[in-house]
């Protein structure tokens, strides 16, 4: 669906209601006038509801296109929030055959009501410019001065999934920064979820890392990163390991200092390896 700009609905409904309320002084002219503005308010009142509920911020899903969507989803306090979000459709989506999907978490300073910064790094960024990318893109925004939500980013995940009929064994999710951070928080709450996670000069809980032992993951970090440091991303390979985990890869870029994820973002054997991964 395409969007409708706010301030025209309303116009709209405003001059709807007047026209309705002149209509009705000329047939009763000895209307009180404090009865007409009463009227006025709850008709206006309810038309602009009316059109506020008929504006949305997406468009109609198309292979080969990446669109704005939103989705709304109860928190864990019974809170309704909302997630706008990039959907991408390779190009050979029919929606019949079962497809993988990618999950793309951004950085902190990506966050807010601006969905076009999220297209700044990563998926988002490289998967229109790639005729073969093979990978339903989900590319959320994190709203300003909030972290990423590991419930509502998996229910989004099951949301999209079942709308664009994917391939459940085929859920992949990465991120970069804050949502290098966010993937390690969902994996660890769903990791029977996602095939492969790639994470990103990232913080994880050490604590946690035995119930990633049987998770495919790829994380990346830079040698020169002051601002999270490599030490976080080496402490949650080590403790994958000593969990018993076979099925990390790390791999430290020597130069890079907080950005590894542009480099990383555009290796082709990341992707392959992405698709490598299957769940049984």
């Amino acid at each position: 669906m395409a969007s409708i700009d706010p301030r025209l609905a309303q116009l709209s409904a405003t001059f709807f209601v007047m026209r309705i309320l002149l209509w009705l002084q000329v047939k009763d002219a000895t209307m009180p006038l404090k009865l007409f503005r009463l009227y006025f308010s709850l008709l206006l009142g309810l038309l602009l509801l009316v059109a506020n509920r008929s504006v949305t911020t997406a468009d109609e899903p198309k292979a080969g296109t990446q669109v704005k969507q939103q989705f709304t989803t109860k928190n864990e306090a019974g809170e309704d929030t909302t997630l706008h979000y990039w959907l991408y459709l390779p190009a050979n989506h029919d929606g019949k055959a079962k497809l993988p999907l990618l999950m793309f978490l951004h950085g902190a300073g990506e966050r807010g009501d601006d969905l076009e910064v999220v297209k700044k790094h990563g998926p988002p960024k490289v998967c229109t410019t790639q005729k073969d990318w093979a990978f339903i893109t989900i590319s959320p925004q994190c709203p300003k001065e909030k972290r990423w939500d590991a419930d509502t980013l998996a229910k989004l995940v099951d949301h999209v999934a079942k709308q664009q009929n994917a391939d459940e064994k085929r859920l992949y999710i990465t991120g970069l920064s804050m949502g290098g951070s966010g993937t390690w928080a969902l994996t660890s709450k769903f990791p029977e979820k996602f095939a492969a996670a790639v994470p990103m000069c990232g913080r994880g809980d050490a604590a946690q890392a035995e119930k990633l032992v049987k998770l495919p993951i790829w994380v990346f970090h830079g040698a020169k990163d002051t601002g999270s440091p490599v030490a976080l991303s080496e402490s949650m390979v080590e403790a994958i390991k000593k969990a018993g985990g076979e099925k990390v890869k790390f791999t430290i870029d020597p130069e890079a200092g907080h950005d590894c994820w542009t480099k990383a973002y555009s290796m082709p054997e990341l992707y392959q390896w992405l698709l490598e991964q299957k769940r049984s």
